[in-house]
């Protein structure tokens, strides 16, 4: 298969040209889909496309409504034009800080926005910024103010959330993040489970179904 051949090559030669998985308007290469072998940095087409099956399962799912952006919105926070985000439940926002990965999650239901960091880092700062963004979206969607006040932001502390012990798993963290949060489901993963996860989204991926 693609697969066990792919694990025998070293990154760069692997194929950049052959897809394996095409939805979403998104395709995964074999050489974005060795991302996910042991100890590999996941890029932005493996996020991307696992947060689009995690949109796609909840909107067939009946269950919470969830949206996520793109890893390529922030910090460019583009106003949406397709997307009415006032009908969601729950909006994931992948942050792609530098060599790390991290999730912001903006619940609408119980108006909170709050990060979630694998490596316990504060991020305080963009919880504000995308709040604002909510801010402004619903002034332009919905022609009047927010009421920002009735608002909580907050980064998670490691004590509550799964974290990682290496410095290679955390695009998996917050692919698992998300899975969970938009299942309503507690974050009770932990970094031993994370070869197991890798394997589980190769397939999902290959199968463009969350198992």
């Amino acid at each position: 298969s693609n697969i066990s051949s792919a694990k025998k090559k070293p990154l760069q030669f692997l194929d950049p040209t052959l897809v394996l998985s095409a939805a979403f308007k998104l395709r995964i290469t074999q050489r974005d889909l060795a991302t996910l072998q042991e100890s590999g940095w996941l890029n932005d087409e493996v996020i991307n496309f696992y947060l689009s099956l995690v949109m796609d399962r909840s909107s067939k799912s009946g269950g919470l409504k969830v949206y996520s952006f793109s890893t390529f919105f922030f910090p460019k926070l583009r106003w949406t034009k397709a997307v009415d985000l006032f009908l969601c439940d729950l909006i994931l926002v992948p942050l792609h800080l530098g060599v790390h990965w991290a999730l912001a999650v903006i619940d609408l239901k119980s108006k909170t926005v709050n990060a979630y960091d694998s490596m316990g880092q504060r991020h305080d700062d963009i919880c504000y910024l995308l709040l604002l963004y909510i801010q402004e979206e619903h002034k332009v969607k919905k022609g009047r103010e927010l009421d920002v006040s009735k608002w909580t932001v907050c980064s998670m502390r490691p004590s509550e959330i799964p974290q990682q012990k290496n410095g290679s798993d955390c695009g998996v963290f917050v692919c698992k993040y998300a899975d969970y949060i938009a299942k309503g489901r507690p974050l009770t993963f932990k970094q031993c489970h994370m070869p197991l996860f890798r394997k589980l989204m190769i397939w999902e991926i290959l199968n463009q179904k969350l198992l």
